[in-house]
């Protein structure tokens, strides 16, 4: 899951092969980046479809790739850190633009991007004073992130398609936005326990 990587450097796995070696997983990954500018495009040029499209093929791209590091023992270190980072991209990217254009709430685009911002910047600072800290992925951020999908999955599906979902846009707009701030104050908690001292035994 994004998370993972993301918050804790840490593999999809538990085992690791070919951490120096560019596997077939990693070039999925890779290409996966180019899909970000290739999605916010069509967005800002009003190729709906053509977005819709790309963020699907992003999240299936997600799947082929974690299938193909399962399956074909190509977990990798650099693999760990670049598709977090590939999934982390493509979604705030399309939050920023989506809210841009003004088919999802300001302050929801906000929260979610400083949400992302806060824990990097979390993670850093305690790497820096000296005081490292693994923050695991949780299934309140793990539900969080899987929301967000969903709503510009609906979204971009409604502007591709003229359909209209009415209040269920909205209910997933107030979940993804609980989630949001659930999942840092779970991460906030612990790490300012973490960095105070507090709790540790």
């Amino acid at each position: 899951m994004p998370e993972q990587a993301y918050l804790a450097g840490t593999t999809k796995g538990a085992a690791r092969s070919g951490a120096g070696h560019l596997t077939i997983a990693n070039l999925i990954t890779i290409l996966r980046f180019f899909l970000v500018p290739a999605v916010v495009w069509a967005l800002l040029t009003g190729r709906l479809e053509l977005a819709f499209a790309g963020f699907l093929a992003a999240g299936i791209s997600d799947a082929v790739d974690g299938f193909v590091a399962r399956h074909f023992n190509q977990h990798s270190e650099l693999g760990a850190y670049l598709d977090p980072m590939a999934d982390k991209l493509l979604l705030v990217s399309v939050f920023v633009v989506l809210g841009l254009m003004g088919e999802l709430p300001s302050w929801l685009v906000v929260g979610a991007v400083s949400r992302d911002a806060l824990i990097v910047a979390g993670v850093l600072l305690a790497t820096i004073m000296g005081r490292p800290v693994a923050m695991k992925p949780l299934y309140v951020s793990k539900a969080n992130t899987l929301f967000q999908i969903v709503l510009v999955v609906f979204v971009l599906g409604e502007l591709a398609f003229g359909v209209d979902i009415g209040y269920f846009r909205q209910i997933l707009i107030v979940l993804s936005g609980l989630l949001t701030a659930a999942s840092a104050g779970a991460y906030l908690v612990p790490w300012l326990r973490h960095m105070t001292g507090n709790g540790e035994g």
